[in-house]
């Protein structure tokens, strides 16, 4: 998964290059695409790194979708058991979160987790900075850098980065 790349230790020590996590995004952006497109109508409901699968060329999978309410506009309802998934945890949500729009702002924090190589919430990091949307949101351009880390300098442009995180941050 997405997640295991991003945040395990085994795969830590080699962090992801930047054209392979805008290549992910890219992927996972389509992928959630089609299943809001007119010809899917699905919400997926639970949109996070764990639930984006990569396979041996890094090419984006979604998996575990499902999740949405009926009759919402038009979109239907898929069970998990409806779907192939990678695993059969059930999940709750507010029913203001299954719509199009939550789809979008869940993209967008995956987005900033792909872009920073840092998870959503961690207690581990500086006050401040545990809660990344937040981070982000209070953030300069001029800290950019420090939002995207040290691991991955050098692989991008500032102005591809800036443009990265415009779109992480227009989807929040």
């Amino acid at each position: 998964s997405l997640e295991n790349h991003l945040f395990r230790r085994y795969f830590q020590s080699q962090p992801l290059l930047w054209s392979l996590r805008i290549k992910i995004a890219l992927g996972a952006a389509k992928g959630l695409a089609f299943l809001h497109s007119d010809e899917a109508k699905v919400i997926y409901g639970n949109f996070k790194t764990s639930k984006i699968l990569l396979d041996s060329n890094y090419n984006a999978k979604l998996s575990g979708y499902g999740l949405a309410k009926e009759g919402l506009q038009g979109y239907s309802m898929l069970q998990l058991s409806d779907c192939s998934c990678s695993n059969s945890n059930k999940f709750y949500h507010e029913e203001e979160d299954l719509t199009p729009e939550g789809d979008v702002y869940s993209f967008g924090v995956v987005l900033l987790e792909i872009l920073s190589g840092k998870r959503a919430l961690d207690a581990n990091r500086p006050s401040g900075e545990q809660d990344l949307v937040q981070h982000a949101r209070s953030a300069k351009i001029c800290k950019l850098h420090q939002l995207l880390g040290a691991r991955i300098e050098g692989q991008y442009s500032s102005d591809e980065a800036r443009k990265a995180l415009n779109l992480a941050m227009k989807c929040l």
